[in-house]
């Protein structure tokens, strides 16, 4: 019973996982696909988030098989301090998820019920405080509840996507995405959680079936998330999903899923920053440091721009995809440890050169996108390097 309240349950893994789905950036992001058509969209919506979300499983099952947090397992790889580096990256990510929440969902809200510029920016940060006061111990229950509103309400958003009228694409709204471009947005996503689903998968009761329940979940929900989004473009050519809402008569139902939607993502986003940080400074308290986290992305969202999310998802992918190469590579195949070691040298060393590999690809328009080649460059760098220093030894 302990289990099922830590969320660590093959059920409660799931529900938070839905909750990560359930995302209006997600929805945003989808948007980017209506260039491609709705057939060749959902083909690469689909290919993407497969190949994205079996890395966001094997990430998740060494955490859970290790018990280790996702930061804390990158030691495996990279050494103590190793870790500390890629856990200020994923602060950095994740402050930087918090503030496109909140500033995705202040937009949108803000078409339906026009306010101050600073008016929901606050009301949706106050909001996730409350979440984050509540703990991941205590919102189970509550978090089934706006699971089950929220599938509801994408579905009535389905509804007026198939029943709708497709209007016709101008040829240079078809020519915005090449296919290779579109399967890279769709790893993207999954991607980004990679650095944060061993926070909720390194204490299951069953690590196997709670990682793949997790996985499985986010992908199914991510990808329909991303087709709503690519309908409602192709539907209307507009990506302004508030004005859609409002048009088609849901009003205060599109005010509750932008909230309730933006709410249980970036709780998520928050809390793993707060266990990030916890792996460089291991005083310091974790909801504290997420309602600090909230707080900045808060007054971000109120300053600062934040329209095209692109280069950040690109960017989130040049760091993590090398990074997971070689702790999978060390996990599954080398079977090396290096988490007692101050800092692995040699594996920084690989991982900046597949950064640079992979911000190189972006210069090509590849049909699989930057990360599956990166990602084989690197664990093959890693794997026959690593062979090498075991046969010289």
């Amino acid at each position: 019973m302990e289990k099922d309240k830590k969320g660590t349950g093959i059920l409660s893994n799931s529900i938070i996982w839905f909750g990560a789905g359930v995302s209006i950036a997600e929805i945003l992001t989808g948007t980017y696909f209506a260039p491609l058509g709705f057939a060749k969209g959902i083909s690469a919506i689909i290919i993407g988030h497969v190949i994205g979300c079996c890395l966001l499983f094997f990430a998740g099952y060494i955490g859970a098989l290790s018990k280790k947090s996702a930061m804390d397992s990158t030691a495996i790889s990279f050494g103590k301090i190793g870790a500390k580096i890629f856990a200020f990256f994923n602060v950095i990510q994740l402050l930087g998820w918090t503030a496109i929440m909140i500033y995705d969902a202040s937009l949108s809200l803000n078409g339906i019920f026009a306010a101050s510029k600073w008016i929901w920016p606050l009301i949706t940060g106050l909001l996730i405080i409350l979440w984050v006061l509540a703990g991941i111990t205590n919102i189970g229950k509550f978090s089934s509840g706006v699971m089950i509103a929220l599938f509801v309400l994408t579905i009535v958003m389905c509804k007026i996507i198939f029943s709708g009228q497709k209007s016709q694409l101008s040829q240079d709204f078809q020519d915005a995405i090449s296919f290779g471009q579109a399967i890279e947005l769709a790893i993207a996503m999954p991607l980004s959680w990679l650095p944060l689903i061993s926070d909720y998968t390194k204490e299951a009761e069953k690590p196997f079936a709670a990682t793949f329940a997790s996985s499985l979940t986010y992908c199914l929900v991510s990808s329909w998330m991303y087709i709503i989004g690519m309908g409602l473009a192709i539907l209307t050519e507009e990506s302004d999903i508030a004005k859609i809402m409002a048009a088609a008569g849901l009003g205060k139902l599109a005010l509750v899923i932008i909230i309730l939607s933006t709410v249980t993502t970036t709780f998520l986003d928050a809390w793993s920053a707060a266990i990030s940080f916890k792996t460089i400074f291991e005083k310091v308290p974790e909801k504290l440091t997420a309602i600090i986290v909230t707080v900045i992305g808060t007054l971000a969202a109120i300053f600062f721009p934040m329209d095209n999310i692109t280069n950040f998802l690109y960017l989130i992918g040049s760091i993590f995809a090398p990074m997971i190469s070689i702790l999978l590579a060390d996990y599954f195949i080398l079977k090396s440890d290096f988490s007692e070691k101050k800092i692995k040298v040699s594996r920084v060393i690989i991982w900046l050169t597949g950064f640079i590999i992979y911000r190189l690809l972006m210069l090509t328009d590849l049909i699989s996108g930057c990360t599956i080649p990166d990602m084989l460059i690197t664990f093959a760098i890693t794997v026959i390097s690593g062979l090498i220093i075991k046969k010289d030894n």
